[in-house]
């Protein structure tokens, strides 16, 4: 009897399951009693999608009985045209958070080693745990991944190390010269993911995505996103770009249907509209260098970012944190991101948003900080 009460009263999920800490998405809503909100807490673009994305994925509504083409043919097509990229070496997914998991899949098990840096994408600590592996997290510098750190702190159970780039909450990125150091210095069993999620916003001339490295070695692969500046973040799409083999091994195990018909559909108009895209650009180009002007004239620091966001940092004084600044700025409509989570626990990162949302948050921070200390 005691060894029958002994046993499990529920299926148990494999060890290090429940030791993962789920990924908590940027809040959506305001203080209560606030009507109107400015939402700058996702990276969502401000303009939203392509008015032909809208239209494309509006006429797929008399085929939702149907099944989509399981390999995203149209859209692998569309996006190798855009790009003077080989569909035959792209693989889609249901967004590009899709694609890091399956590659931690595929490459990581129990006893093996990932890397990420300590302000890296939450979902990549996800990733490896979910499969058994040990996160292992490389120190930056200045809010940027360090290729020396991260070198230092490969060892023989290594099996992937992910870099966003840009890198997301901070906005740095790592020029072209150093993400080949870095490749350089990996051995040719580890894989290289180059996660390009925001490299559309990027206009720096020694930045690259890594597309090179992937057409020159078998380890490197770059995911990228429809969910920024296309601004189709709700259907989920992603994609990404790698050698043939590790291509055959992520259509192996990917789910048949994986992206819909109508995602597809959006993503593929969504790509043809240049003008959209162009129109994106110029504006986060002109409100990052506007929002970096303007909080410094506040005492506040933003951390140069090359993406479609801001990370502010705040004094570490009472009334005047983070958390403070938070529900401030909460009560006025206004919802950046809390990166606590990130390592990041005084700090808030905002979204570059329309031109009336960029001057209420300066607005309503110069009210925060010029306010009496609480």
């Amino acid at each position: 009897m005691t060894e029958m009460l002994s046993q499990p009263i529920r299926p148990v999920p494999r060890p290090g399951i429940l030791d993962i800490e789920p990924y908590v998405p940027g809040k959506s809503t305001g203080a209560p009693g606030v009507n109107r909100i400015f939402k700058l807490s996702s990276n969502e673009t401000p303009f939203g999608p392509s008015p032909r994305a809208i239209e494309a994925y509006t006429a797929t509504g008399a085929k939702l009985s149907l099944y989509p083409e399981g390999t995203s043919k149209v859209l692998r097509e569309a996006i190798g045209k855009a790009n003077d990229l080989d569909p035959a070496r792209l693989v889609c997914g249901a967004g590009s958070d899709e694609l890091l998991n399956l590659l931690a899949h595929a490459y990581v098990g129990p006893g093996d080693e990932g890397l990420f840096t300590e302000h890296g994408f939450l979902v990549y600590k996800i990733a490896i745990m979910g499969r058994g592996g040990t996160p292992v997290v490389v120190p930056e510098t200045g809010y940027t991944a360090d290729v020396d750190a991260i070198l230092a702190n490969i060892t023989e159970r290594t099996k992937i190390v992910f870099i966003a780039n840009p890198n997301n909450p901070t906005g740095t990125y790592l020029p072209a010269e150093e993400v080949r150091r870095l490749h350089a210095g990996l051995r040719p069993d580890i894989l290289l993911v180059l996660d390009a999620a925001y490299a559309e916003y990027v206009r720096k001339p020694d930045y690259t995505d890594g597309r090179e490295l992937v057409d020159e070695f078998e380890n490197v692969v770059v995911t990228h996103t429809f969910s920024k500046i296309f601004g189709l973040a709700n259907l989920r799409i992603g994609w990404m770009y790698g050698p043939e083999a590790v291509v055959d091994v992520l259509n192996r195990i990917r789910g048949p249907f994986n992206v819909s018909g109508a995602a597809v559909a959006a993503g593929v108009a969504a790509l043809d509209d240049t003008a959209h895209i162009e129109m994106s650009v110029e504006h986060n180009t002109k409100w990052l260098e506007w929002l970096d002007l303007e909080l410094s004239k506040l005492g506040l620091h933003a951390t140069p970012s090359v993406a479609n966001f801001v990370l502010i940092h705040f004094p570490e004084e009472p009334g005047k944190t983070a958390a403070d600044a938070d529900e401030f700025l909460s009560t006025r409509g206004l919802i950046l991101r809390r990166v606590a989570a990130y390592g990041l626990p005084n700090a808030l990162r905002m979204t570059v948003g329309s031109e009336e949302a960029n001057r209420f948050v300066v607005a309503a921070l110069a009210e925060f900080m010029g306010a009496p200390r609480g």
